[in-house]
């Protein structure tokens, strides 16, 4: 059969077509997901911008609350317990430059020597506190810290003062998380002996240095 130059181009044509087929086909392939991975991104980048203006904004009220906490010492001779809502007869500390309140709980109120469950007394402390966090502080990070003196562990099932004072401090992390404190934003740190607050070399100092710290964090 004789084949024409028209015949021939035509069927040139064909085959050209034929073979960038599979190659058009990968384009698409290429552009869809192109396409969707570009409107991927453009939602994160939204995501992104809105949780900086939350972020921003939650900052900003941050330090609003800590500049009128500071006004309230300084300016309305408030103390610390008072301004922060915990009350008279509770020994909290403010600082301002870390943005923390610190309740202060000597452990004689909390446990009996060398245990690590609550005396029955200090459940109306904790209460307390518990109901001022609930109220005044809700959703802000807090850390529950246990301290020991130096005096070394005797006749006791904990092996040393680090597990101690870590213990107490989970015993009083669960008891506000069972109080509604919610787990996530709470933790328990122990310290042992390594933060004194006075001189381990006395009888008071000791006693002022066996203490469980509730830590608000502002920021």
């Amino acid at each position: 059969m004789r084949i024409t130059n028209k015949k021939m181009a035509i069927l040139l044509t064909c085959l050209v077509s034929f073979a960038l087929l599979p190659g058009c086909t990968n384009w698409k392939k290429k552009y869809v997901g192109l396409n969707v991975e570009n409107e991927n991104v453009k939602g994160l980048l939204e995501r992104e911008r809105t949780e900086k203006g939350q972020l921003a904004e939650q900052v900003t009220q941050n330090q609003q609350t800590i500049d009128e906490l500071q006004k309230q010492i300084e300016v309305l001779k408030k103390s610390p317990a008072e301004a922060t809502g915990f009350g008279p007869g509770y020994d909290v500390k403010f600082n301002p430059a870390a943005g923390t309140i610190t309740v202060t709980l000597p452990d004689a109120l909390l446990f009996d020597s060398g245990k690590a469950e609550l005396k029955k007394a200090s459940i109306a402390e904790l209460d307390h506190i518990q109901s001022v966090l609930r109220d005044k502080y809700a959703g802000r990070p807090i850390a529950v810290v246990g301290h020991t003196d130096t005096d070394p562990i005797k006749k006791s099932k904990w092996k040393d003062n680090w597990e101690l004072s870590a213990q107490r401090a989970l015993t009083v992390t669960r008891y506000l998380i069972q109080r509604g404190i919610s787990e996530d934003k709470i933790r328990a740190v122990g310290c042992g002996e390594s933060q004194p607050i006075a001189s381990n070399t006395t009888t008071a100092g000791k006693t002022k240095n066996r203490r469980v710290e509730i830590v608000v964090h502002m920021r």
